[in-house]
C-alpha cells in the first residue's frame, strides 16, 4: 500500500519530517506491517531503522523517504546496482 504524498517529492526528507508533513505514524505502520510504536521509535531516533526495512519504507512513501536518508551508513548505491544485476541475470537464466 502506497501512502499519499504531495505532488512534489522533497529529496532528502527524513522520517520525522515525512511523518510531520504528510502522514501519521499509524498510516505508515499499517502500510509496512509493523507496530506504530516501532515507527514512533524510528521517528524519534530512539531506535535505528533496520537496513532491511529501508526499501519497504522507501516504497511506502513513494520515494519521499529514501534508504540513503534512513541509513546513511549503508552503501545503498552498491546494493541498488547489485540488485539490478541480479534481476537481469535471473531474467537471462529464465529465458535460456
Amino acid at each position: 500500500m502506497l501512502l499519499p504524498i504531495a505532488s512534489a517529492i522533497v529529496l532528502g526528507m527524513d522520517l520525522k519530517q515525512y511523518l510531520s508533513k504528510r502522514n501519521s505514524v499509524i498510516d505508515l505502520a499499517s502500510a509496512i506491517d509493523v507496530a506504530p510504536s516501532l515507527v514512533s521509535q524510528w521517528k524519534n531516533a530512539t531506535r535505528p531503522v533496520p537496513a532491511a526495512r529501508c526499501p519497504t519504507i522507501e516504497r511506502a512513501t513513494n520515494g519521499a523517504v529514501r534508504c540513503e536518508d534512513l541509513r546513511p551508513d549503508v552503501d545503498w548505491a552498491y546494493l541498488r546496482v547489485t540488485s539490478m544485476v541480479n534481476v537481469e541475470n535471473s531474467q537471462e537464466m529464465k529465458a535460456a
